[in-house]
């Protein structure tokens, strides 16, 4: 439906327009005088909502959140004060494979060449700083000069995205938002897909055939770019073509499903679940699905697979000495299914080296919380209803050790890592999914970054639950160089939480310090409808999981490498 079918149709317009075609239907925006025109354009549109934000970071982490669960979103800032803390969360869909349109309002196009300089900007009248900035977080950055150039601009920037599951940016002058602009054209244009070239694929295929012939053990390994390019069910298809192993990588959790017979665990070098170190290291074939080798993944470095692998990226496949362009990764796995030949060696191996169900005890009520005691509960809150967001610290090594239920999700931020990105990411996540019930297990440091959007929880009436693991300071950056520094000043978050209420709010704070006290928080939690909930759970500051000593450790290594071109000696 075309905004505003009668009358003036604007640039604003045309901006709507496209972001209600290619699916998006709640905006993230902070105002600012340079986008409040704008704002009034898409405010207008009838199948856009408005999304108010506290901060510009928090803005664009909800978006981030957003675009995970609806596959594109939206955010809307003003210029330099705002675009540029943005940018943070920007740099975060970047660095995720998420397609967020970053929307910067700018200086009226009069002023740059009259040598004006203006509030919110570095003080010279070189306005185009940001744009620049920009380039660099973006497949795609645009700056619209005149009203005539908007719709060709606007629609390379989204098709650009929308491609190459990455962010774009748009920026609009404060006087061009309302200036007369033509209607969009068939919205094909941005969203039709590139399939894969039929020569490539079937060279790749060949390619493929050969690099298994001859081989006993292969094993695929699954990264986040999967899920990232809507792999899932040609993965799972390829997977039972092939019969082996199916090992994940963390940031992969909940792309394959964990009951399925030829799950073998997360890979995780030397804090790995199940036996997926093992497997790995036993393969002499080794199929990457969307992997990512980053220092954390790879625990430092330590656990990078060591024979020749074959891997298969979003747009493209690599083998041993030969690379085929403009294959996806979907049609790839889909094509590959039909050619492989049954192998199941390494499930056989997996049968034998399979470790028996852990024994998870039970507290009394009475005893102290315990990072285990609450995993084991937060375990019986997950349902095939359930989206669970991991933050960055320990809840990442408690997250990765539960087991997700058929139909259950799972969301990280391994590759951009910012704390805090939690709270906001699960607000624009769970605005797109009020049929799911989300989950957020987040430490005290990392909650205290950006705990001003619990406040739009509590507007919107977004029944989230926070499981916040108060142990006092930043527990993952102790376990990688401890200092003063990863002390921080405890708050009464429970009460934190309730103040956002003020007079027409119903989030709830609770607090547990017992086993029992967080059973009957959870009860609390499960049956409020109305807003978040937040569970302060306080656990002794030396309780963190071994899984994350053992990676601090390793990571910490890694970081203390000297430069390569001096001697230990210098």
């Amino acid at each position: 439906m075309v905004a505003q079918q009668q009358g003036k149709f604007t640039v604003g317009d045309y901006l709507a327009e496209r972001l209600a075609q290619v699916g998006v239907r709640h905006h993230f925006v902070v105002p600012g005088d340079y986008n409040l025109i704008l704002l009034d354009k898409l405010q207008a549109h009838p199948e856009l909502k408005e999304v108010g934000c506290a901060n510009e970071l928090n803005c664009s982490l909800a978006a981030e959140g957003y675009a995970r669960a609806n596959g594109i979103s939206a955010c809307v800032v003003t210029y330099s004060v705002g675009a540029l803390s943005a940018f943070n969360g920007t740099g975060s869909a970047y660095a995720e494979n998420l397609p967020l349109v970053l929307i910067s309002g700018s200086p009226n196009t009069n002023d740059p060449s009259q040598y004006h300089i203006l509030h919110h900007t570095l003080g010279h009248p070189d306005y185009t700083y940001q744009y620049e900035m920009a380039k660099k977080i973006t497949c795609c950055a645009v700056a619209i000069p005149r009203a005539i150039d908007a719709p060709r601009l606007i629609d390379r920037a989204l098709r650009a995205a929308i491609l190459a599951r990455k962010p774009c940016y748009i920026e609009i002058p404060t006087n061009l938002a309302g200036a007369t602009c033509v209607r969009p054209g068939p919205i094909s244009a941005i969203t039709d897909p590139v399939t894969s070239d039929k020569n490539a694929l079937e060279a790749a295929a060949k390619c493929a055939a050969e690099y298994l012939d001859g081989k006993l053990k292969p094993v695929i390994l699954v990264g986040p770019k999967a899920g990232r390019a809507g792999s899932e069910k040609e993965l799972i298809e390829f997977a039972e073509a092939m019969g082996c192993a199916v090992a994940l990588q963390p940031a992969a959790k909940g792309m394959f499903p964990e009951d399925h017979k030829q799950f073998v665990g997360i890979f995780w070098g030397q804090v790995s679940s199940d036996a997926a170190d093992a497997m790995v290291h036993w393969a002499d074939a080794m199929i990457c699905v969307g992997a990512v080798f980053n220092d954390y993944s790879t625990v430092g470095w330590t656990a990078v697979p060591n024979i020749p692998l074959m891997t298969v990226d979003m747009d493209h496949v690599t083998f041993p000495g030969a690379h085929f362009s403009r294959v996806r990764m979907c049609e790839f796995l889909s094509h590959l299914a039909t050619q492989v030949t049954f192998n199941d060696s390494t499930m056989i191996e997996y049968k034998r080296l399979k470790p028996d169900p852990p024994h998870v005890h039970t507290a009394e009520r009475e005893e102290p919380l315990s990072r285990k005691e609450i995993s084991r509960q937060v375990q019986e809150m997950l349902t095939d209803k359930t989206s669970l967001f991991v933050d960055t610290g320990d809840s990442w090594f408690n997250g990765i050790q539960l087991k997700l239920p058929p139909g259950a999700k799972f969301e990280i931020e391994m590759q951009w890592g910012h704390i805090g990105w939690s709270i906001p990411a699960a607000f624009g996540y769970a605005l797109r999914h009020p049929d799911r019930h989300t989950i957020v297990l987040v430490g005290d440091g990392s909650f205290q970054v950006t705990a001003q959007e619990v406040s739009q929880m509590v507007r919107f009436k977004v029944p989230i639950t926070i499981m916040l693991i108060n142990n006092r300071g930043y527990t993952i950056e102790v376990e990688i160089h401890d200092g003063s520094y990863n002390k921080i000043k405890n708050w009464d978050y429970a009460m934190l939480v309730e103040a956002f209420n003020s007079t027409d709010g119903h989030a709830k704070g609770l607090l547990a310090n017992t086993a029992g006290e967080l059973a009957d928080a959870i009860k609390v939690a499960e049956s409020h409808k109305e807003g978040p909930t937040l569970i302060e759970c306080t656990i002794d500051q030396d309780d963190c999981s071994k899984e994350l000593i053992t990676w601090g450790h390793y990571v910490a290594a890694a970081n203390a490498r000297p430069p390569r071109n001096m001697s230990v000696q210098e």
